[in-house]
């Protein structure tokens, strides 16, 4: 007997033996149930989720003679001859792209099914086609002949133009659970009597990255050494890196052992590991101790921790095919393992002068890394102290946002706009190569108002911009070297600053003028705590001015 792959072998061939999109299932039975056939689908979603299986199955469920609850019965002789039932009709447009291969469709729709219902054209990987392939697609997609059906299949949405889109019933496949692809493996194992153990079928459904095809091709590949599969199978044939491994070079890089580092990131690059795969890993398990750092208000690692995991995200985009990877990988870790007391030192002033509420922090690393100071009073440094600093500083950041957002609407106009907005553009470029850490929070910033003497930066979200709020000195100072201008600056998530447009639309309707307010004296005045008076003691009058 001809032997099949797994895949094709265990394909859906009904609804129900579809894997992890119930809610599109439901969708699509429902319709057929209450005969609410639409001319038009458009299937989107990762590559081996089930889009084509699902477009098979609801081209035979809609000519089935006797489907039940919008299941194909599998019985009739419309749904025995699928495969070779000539009106489903399957194009693969990566191959079939041009303008011919569609002028072909449109001159075959207008001719009736010849023994079905439906006539239904599967086009898969539709954002192949061509310019003037979707030009002469759209007029049939739009009016096709009452017995015509068409479902588009595409990993890239965003390829597919706007008049085709709005032309179909948008389903989207979302990724498969690991749990779900887990699930089927080991059915599939049971039926094909293939021998392998949980945890090596758990590495193959994260591997597969929400792809059941792709977690089946696996298996395939690895049953076929008629052997017991461990998880040694897998990071041997796939170059994936252990759990235990990765956990060794956090343990590494949390100790600032910098030999220790170094030799496991030799090893992965000698072994074949996957640079992708590596990273992702190492990604999964600092974002877990990101998370513990921030319940534990370790602030200070919690940064480190965050500033790395988005420099090793940007080691995936700028990697070069030219260069290892593992050149890029191995510079930015070891960034965060060299001595940076000089650095911390030029930081003090500025952090004082921002918010001398941040002093309380200030002095924890202070102690720790220069130990100048052989003893000092406990400090309250619990969960209550750090919840009314996190509190004080929320409140000190939206009294500093309405009153720079009110200033610069003072004497804002289009023409500062243009010329600061011109000069930031040119800053964020700078900063990529001297601040990278702030460039990685304003790549996708804008200005959209500025005045002589204030701009306002907006972003996407709310936690970028109070990412951004709290390293405005920087820069500030940064600005102020590359561009020889002196500029205060303020950002807004794309929410606040609709709200702010709304208010001073409404402001200038009911002829409310805007003025100049003192940032100092209309921030709210905080009694110093213990903290900030001992770092006062601490840090003489020279040493927290910052030049």
């Amino acid at each position: 007997m001809e032997y099949k792959v797994l895949y094709r072998k265990y394909r859906p061939s009904n609804f129900e033996s579809i894997y992890g999109q119930e809610y599109t299932v439901e969708i699509l039975k429902n319709s057929i149930k209450n005969n609410k056939i639409s001319h038009a689908y458009i299937f989107t979603g990762p590559r081996g989720t089930g889009k084509t299986s699902t477009a098979k199955i609801f081209a035979k469920a809609i000519n089935c003679l006797d489907s039940n609850n919008g299941e194909p019965c599998g019985k009739c002789v419309n749904c025995l001859n699928t495969n070779e039932n000539p009106d489903i009709i399957e194009i693969d447009a990566a191959s079939n792209n041009g303008v011919d291969e569609i002028r072909e469709i449109i001159n075959n729709v207008k001719v009736t099914p010849t023994y079905s219902k439906y006539k239904v054209y599967i086009i898969d990987e539709v954002h192949m086609l061509s310019k003037q392939a979707y030009n002469a697609l759209l007029l049939t997609l739009e009016e096709p002949p009452g017995h015509v059906v068409f479902i588009l299949a595409t990993t890239d949405i965003q390829n597919v133009p706007i008049t085709i889109l709005s032309r179909c019933q948008r389903l989207d496949f979302k990724p498969i659970t690991t749990e779900k692809i887990f699930e089927r493996l080991k059915y599939v194992c049971e039926q094909e009597q293939i021998n392998a153990s949980d945890e090596a079928l758990k590495e193959i459904a994260i591997i597969s990255n929400g792809g059941l095809r792709d977690a089946l091709s696996v298996l395939d590949q690895l049953s076929g050494e008629n052997k017991a599969i461990d998880i040694e199978d897998i990071y041997k044939n796939f170059g994936i890196v252990s759990t235990k491994k990765i956990d060794e070079l956090y343990e590494n890089f949390n100790n600032d052992n910098i030999q220790g580092v170094l030799n496991l990131l030799n090893e992965f690059n000698d072994s074949g590991t996957s640079y992708s795969i590596f990273v992702e890993k190492f990604i999964k398990k600092l974002e877990n101790v990101a998370i513990e750092l921030k319940n534990n208000y370790d602030l200070e690692q919690f940064n480190k921790i965050y500033n790395l995991i988005f420099d090793l995200n940007n080691c995936l985009t700028v990697a070069n095919i030219n260069v290892n990877p593992y050149i890029l990988i191995e510079m930015t870790i070891l960034k965060y393992l060299t001595n940076t007391n000089i650095k911390k030192e030029q930081n003090i002033s500025r952090e004082i002068k921002n918010n001398s509420l941040e002093s309380e922090k200030i002095i924890s690393r202070e102690i720790k890394s220069e130990e100048k100071i052989e003893e000092i009073p406990e400090i309250k440094e619990n969960k209550e102290i750090l919840e009314e600093t996190e509190d004080i500083n929320e409140e000190f950041i939206d009294n500093v946002e309405n009153i720079r957002v009110n200033n610069c609407f003072v004497e804002a106009t289009k023409d500062y706009k243009i010329e600061i907005a011109k000069d930031w553009l040119e800053t964020i470029e700078y900063m990529q190569e001297n601040f990278k850490n702030i460039y990685s929070l304003t790549i996708d910033s804008e200005i959209v108002l500025a005045s002589p003497k204030y701009a306002v930066i907006k972003v996407k979200n709310n936690s970028t911009a109070m990412l951004i709020n709290k390293e405005l000195a920087t820069i500030e100072d940064i600005f102020l070297e590359f561009m020889n201008k002196e500029y205060k600056f303020v950002c807004l998530s794309e929410e606040k600053w609709n709200e702010q447009t709304e208010l001073f639309k409404n402001n200038k309707k009911n002829g409310i003028i805007y003025e100049y307010i003192d940032e100092i004296s209309d921030v709210p005045k905080v009694e110093q705590t213990e903290v900030e008076k001992l770092a006062n003691e601490i840090f003489s009058e020279d040493v927290i001015t910052y030049e």
